[in-house]
């Protein structure tokens, strides 16, 4: 265990800031304002630091800290430097008001927490957390909502984070790194680019997304402001060229939509035609009856004129109770033709015509009507035998 003393601290400074003969060790440490005291094994900072009251940096990283050290005597601080220790919360930071750049990389933190009062804070350095497996880094909106309008370069790489709408807030990043995540959502990132004006350098190496097809251009062509993206410089030529291949490929995209709508917009006309076509007529229920529809007459299919021959007929013909039936004559194509008119055909002419007449009594006669007679036809007298 190693403690921060005086000693240390005297130690801990550069060359240009020794202490002078007449100078109190009091008087010396007020003066400091950059301490190296990174790599010396410590994991007790100690009250001995409140003696720096014009510390503006303070470099602790790659020691044993288990925790953020209580700094509220240095209020100066505008850069602390953390990194690859043991420390596993956030804390302590209120009072660090002037705090500018702060590096906590290579801890165990597993939420973003405690900087609701750092609204001067422009870098946040979080990457590679020792995180337990399957966990990812954590976001307190609380804190996102206090850094938001300060906060211009964020590294959150080698994380485990799937997403980084948690982060759309920060409107004023200008440079964002996230190797090394689980990122694999395109829209995700366009979400959040036109949410960030001002970003113009992206880090991506390591995430899902980059094995997508054409993931370089396509990001050029969400993040309008870019200019390096994964560590390689985008120039104005590729900017245009990559923007006018966008233009010309959503224009071409936007036609065969048009295409395809008025498309199907005629085959449902044509469809709504065919089945109107093929739908039976609707009936008026309130349309006035005509003046030939008798009410009344209800025979389907047969016509008004063979229904009132049908109905003539049956009301002339002849009671059964009679002893002799009439002998059937049928009417082909309005001829009346009888069973009797084969007989007088076989007799001579001259035997016809030299018979004596004789009354006899009318032979009733009933006919058989078929196929279609017209009206205008009538039964020639000399056709009726006696």
């Amino acid at each position: 265990m190693v403690k921060l003393t005086l000693d240390l601290i005297a130690r801990g400074t550069s060359g240009y800031t020794k202490k002078k003969r007449d100078e109190s060790m009091q008087q010396y440490l007020r003066r400091l304002t950059h301490l190296y005291l990174e790599d010396r094994s410590i994991d007790d900072v100690g009250e001995d630091i409140s003696m720096c009251r014009n510390l503006t940096v303070l470099y602790l990283y790659d020691n044993q800290l288990s925790r953020i050290p209580s700094l509220h005597h240095n209020m100066n601080l505008t850069m602390l430097y953390l990194q690859n220790n043991d420390i596993s919360r956030i804390e302590n930071l209120s009072p660090l008001t002037r705090l500018q750049k702060l590096y906590l990389g290579g801890n165990c933190i597993t939420v973003l927490e405690g900087l609701e009062k750092m609204d001067k804070l422009q870098e946040l350095h979080v990457e590679n957390q020792r995180l337990p497996p399957g966990e990812k880094l954590l976001f307190d909106p609380r804190s996102l909502k206090g850094i938001a309008m300060s906060l211009q370069v964020l590294n959150v790489s080698g994380n485990g984070l799937d997403s980084v709408l948690d982060m759309i807030g920060l409107r004023n990043i200008s440079q964002f790194m996230a190797n090394d995540n689980e990122l694999s959502d395109m829209k995700d990132l366009a979400h959040n680019f036109s949410n960030w004006p001002t970003l113009w350098r992206l880090e991506l190496m390591g995430n899902p997304v980059c094995h997508k097809a054409k993931y370089r251009d396509r990001i050029i062509v969400m993040a309008k402001t870019l200019e390096v993206l994964d560590g390689k410089e985008i120039t104005e030529t590729s900017r245009q060229f990559l923007r006018k291949w966008h233009a010309n490929k959503e224009t071409q995209k936007k036609k065969r939509d048009e295409i395809y709508q008025r498309s199907a917009y005629a085959d449902l006309g044509d469809s709504a035609a065919h089945r109107s076509a093929e739908l039976p007529p609707v009936k008026d229920p309130a349309r006035p009856v005509k003046s030939s529809q008798i009410p009344g007459y209800m025979m389907p299919g047969l016509p008004r004129k063979q229904f009132d021959e049908l109905l003539a007929r049956t009301a002339t013909m002849e009671p059964a109770s009679r002893e002799k039936e009439p002998t059937a004559v049928k009417a082909k194509s309005g001829v009346l033709r009888s069973k009797h008119a084969d007989e007088f055909a076989t007799l001579p002419p001259s035997s016809v015509a030299s018979a004596p007449l004789r009354r006899r009594p009318l032979m009733s006669m009933t006919f058989e009507l078929s196929g279609n007679l017209d009206s205008t036809q009538h039964i020639h007298p000399g056709m009726i035998i006696h």
